[in-house]
């Protein structure tokens, strides 16, 4: 081997031991990214149920207060939706039977 042949490979060695360094510290830097996004993603999760549960309480407070206001549209609107809610109930406990 010519003393040319060993300046190539040893620069070779040099650049493949970087290139293999940087591969690590990317690797490092994907697991923890998508340890982040793994937490994100449960953060979003957890705050899409606090919105649907506020969301149902909200309602629910609103048709409670629909009864206890003196607007008789309002009553009618709240009476057609308690009805409503009621044959959903009788088609659930149907279908549970079957």
């Amino acid at each position: 081997m010519t003393e040319n042949d060993e300046k190539l490979l040893a620069e070779f060695e040099i650049r493949m031991r970087q290139l293999m360094y940087l591969c690590d510290a990317l690797k490092e830097e994907n697991a923890l990214l998508k340890k982040e996004l793994a937490e994100k993603s449960s953060a979003i999760e957890s705050l899409d149920s606090d919105i649907k549960e506020l969301k149902n309480k909200y309602d629910n407070l609103k048709f409670v207060k629909s009864f206890s206001s003196g607007n008789t549209d309002e009553i009618s609107q709240a009476k057609k939706r308690l009805s409503k809610l009621v044959r959903e109930v009788d088609k659930c406990i149907a279908m549970l039977k079957n």
